[in-house]
């Protein structure tokens, strides 16, 4: 399995803290059948930067130390960035990072409670650069919570988006449960993954989710989703379906 967000770096986060708490994390996702994991450390979100040039080094620190571990764990290059308007320029100045260093795709996180006014314009212009953003844990935003619409614009637009695999398992809550499988309903995600923290209360959750995914939908759509997280380390297209409204539940024979 490959993992797409994770923060297994040591003390660049609020991720692992330590080499061995890193060492932890890869031994634990090797043992859940994860054998390619992406490095995305936090990046302009208030609290933390990680620039670049900074996690390709620390990367490739971090798989030196698996291979004199004997852990069959590849770590891959990668950044969460919170969205700011720069996003375009920083990329230029090679500040920010996409996944796996020379793919197309870049994460972009929103702040926890709100989706701002400039999203979808700073999404779009990021494709006329010729990148393609990656909204990150969308099911955990509050205004996204209440509106799930607010995704669809966006997706329809040319933005893809990554849900947790927590949040498929119920790690997250009910709420975020409830939409996440709403978005995969309305064909509004595209990548499933751990953003996982640690080895143990914020721990990689993906073959519980992928097995949930396959469960529910069957197993063609555990492989899109499987197939799609390796699409994007191999800078190919993702596949996709045509983006739908997310629909009101019915409860009690009302809406």
């Amino acid at each position: 399995m490959i993992d797409i967000h994770s923060h297994i770096l040591p003390g660049v986060d609020d991720g692992a803290q330590t080499i061995e708490e890193s060492i932890e994390m890869a031994r634990v996702a090797v043992e859940e059948g994860i054998d390619t994991i992406v490095a995305t450390p936090h990046h302009q979100n208030g609290d933390f930067k990680n620039y670049k040039n900074d996690i390709l080094i620390q990367v490739s620190e971090l798989n030196r130390v698996l291979e004199e571990e004997e852990i069959p764990l590849t770590v891959l290059p990668g950044q969460e960035t919170r969205i700011h308007g720069g996003m375009v320029e920083d990329l230029q100045k090679e500040e920010i990072l996409p996944i796996n260093e020379y793919s197309k795709y870049v994460f972009v996180e929103f702040p926890h409670d709100q989706v701002p006014s400039y999203a979808s314009n700073l999404l779009f212009n990021l494709q006329v650069e010729g990148y393609q953003p990656i909204i990150v844990h969308p099911e955990r935003n509050l205004q996204l919570q209440d509106n799930p619409n607010l995704l669809y614009s966006l997706v329809k637009n040319g933005a893809f988006s990554q849900v947790t695999a927590g949040s498929i398992t119920g790690k997250f809550g009910r709420t975020a449960k409830k939409i996440a499988y709403q978005l995969i309903d309305a064909n509004l995600t595209h990548v499933i993954a751990s953003d996982a923290q640690n080895a143990k209360g914020r721990a990689f959750k993906l073959k519980e989710a992928y097995n949930e995914i396959r469960k529910h939908y069957g197993q063609s759509m555990m492989d899109y989703f499987s197939d799609n997280a390796q699409y994007v380390i191999d800078n190919e297209p993702l596949a996709s379906d045509p983006p739908l409204h997310v629909k009101k539940k019915k409860v009690l024979g009302i809406f």
